[in-house]
């Protein structure tokens, strides 16, 4: 949590955080700032003061909302920094940091760098500006060990912004469901109104309609696969490829709030109409495999400790796991989960077992996800949702949705 960020700084001797970039789909600036719209600022949280908002001037009412401390770039005008560089625009937008970092009396230390910006040019700036301040050293936080680790565990806002994202993905999945299973089936087809196959292409657009409806953005795409590309397990599917019965579809569907915000993450493996013999086998599977798992959470585990098991309970059944093989590219090939938040993957990594900060306490989200790949068969099974660790140690999935496999065709089939 946030409250978090003064200890979390202490131990790694760092002096400050510097985030730079938009406010909108920059999950570290929205983290500090919750939001709003600025093309382009700066944060500066030095350890033991609250964090200051720098902004441009065109965006200074965006920047007041966030109700932090503020500092508007006109305070050092670019035609008086431009003169001091003898015109040189690199040196001129460092001085802008420079006198920033001096208001604030960061002259000296340790300062770890996040954000989005374009890398080439911030690397450039951030190396002038340790020419113009010596005193000064900038880093990366390759171990995830401020930032992200004060993320890894939610308050109360948090995990209500996710569950109201949780309740968007649940009407959309619902809709999809209807939308699918009204279309009529001819010689082992969907088909639209107009005689034409329905297409993954098609499924994908009502998809970004409804969330776009519901207020929701989808940044990285859905997976809507069937048949081979369902045992890919991120092929996010072909959009010309047609809906047919009997075939497996992974449907993992992945939205943010507008802007940039709170994610949500949920995954269904449907057949129309029928399931094969051999798809219906391989979903008993993991469903079991699932259930099996959750009822062994335990909270202070390293969350890797779960995914040991999910490849124990995998290779019991006979199927190879990245524990036997990490190349493999059939069987169980992926990692149980990961943590969720402002990111759609985030802290606690269920494939560090090396790392002690990985454990799963009160206020940790994260998913659920175990799944069986075999693109060779044409066919691929994932199932997946979003759980939580309340305050006394309990975990409890945000939305409940039914694991059903077959979805039976409303429409007629011949």
């Amino acid at each position: 949590m946030k409250s978090d960020l003064p200890k979390l700084l202490q131990e790694h001797q760092a002096d400050a955080i510097w985030v730079t970039g938009p406010a909108q789909h920059n999950p570290f600036m929205r983290y500090l700032t919750g939001g709003g719209h600025m093309t382009q600022a700066d944060i500066i949280l030095r350890a033991g003061e609250a964090p200051v908002l720098c902004h441009a001037p065109m965006e200074r009412d965006e920047a007041a909302k966030t109700g932090l401390s503020t500092l508007n770039y006109n305070q050092y005008p670019l035609k008086e920094r431009l003169a001091a560089a003898k015109r040189d625009r690199l040196a001129a937008h460092a001085l802008l940091y420079k006198h920033i970092f001096e208001q604030l009396g960061l002259t000296k230390g340790k300062v770890i760098l996040y954000g989005r910006t374009d890398a080439g040019k911030m690397l450039s700036t951030v190396n002038k500006l340790q020419e113009m301040l010596p005193g000064l050293s900038f880093h990366g936080d390759p171990e995830d060990a401020i930032l992200l680790q004060a993320m890894a565990t939610k308050d109360p806002d948090e995990l209500d912004r996710i569950r109201q994202m949780g309740a968007v993905v649940i009407e959309v999945v619902s809709r999809v469901a209807e939308f699918l299973t009204s279309h009529q089936v001819i010689y082992d087809l969907l088909m639209k109104k107009d005689g034409i196959p329905l297409m993954v292409g098609d499924v994908k657009a009502q998809i970004n309609l409804w969330l776009a409806e519901l207020g929701a953005e989808n940044p990285e795409d859905t997976i809507f696969a069937i048949g081979r590309d369902a045992g890919v397990p991120h092929s996010s599917g072909n959009p010309s490829d047609p809906l047919a019965v009997g075939q497996t579809i992974v449907f993992d569907i992945f939205p943010c709030e507008k802007g940039g915000g709170y994610f949500y993450d949920f995954t269904r493996t449907w057949c129309l109409g029928y399931a094969p013999d051999e798809a219906q086998a391989l979903y008993d599977q993991v469903k079991s495999v699932y259930h099996q798992v959750v009822s062994e959470l335990q909270t202070g585990l390293n969350a890797a400790h779960f995914q040991d098991r999910t490849c124990e309970l995998f290779e019991a059944l006979g199927h190879k796991t990245p524990r036997q093989d990490p190349t493999i590219e059939s069987g169980y090939v992926h990692s149980l989960g990961h943590g969720l938040g402002l990111h759609v993957h985030e802290k606690p990594w269920f494939s560090q077992k090396n790392d002690p900060t990985n454990t799963l306490t009160p206020g940790s989200v994260f998913t659920i996800e175990p799944g069986l790949y075999y693109p060779e068969q044409g066919m691929g099974v994932r199932l997946e949702d979003t759980y939580y660790v309340t305050p006394d140690g309990k975990f409890e999935k945000f939305i409940d949705y039914p694991m059903a496999l077959v979805l039976p065709m409303g429409g007629k089939m011949r």
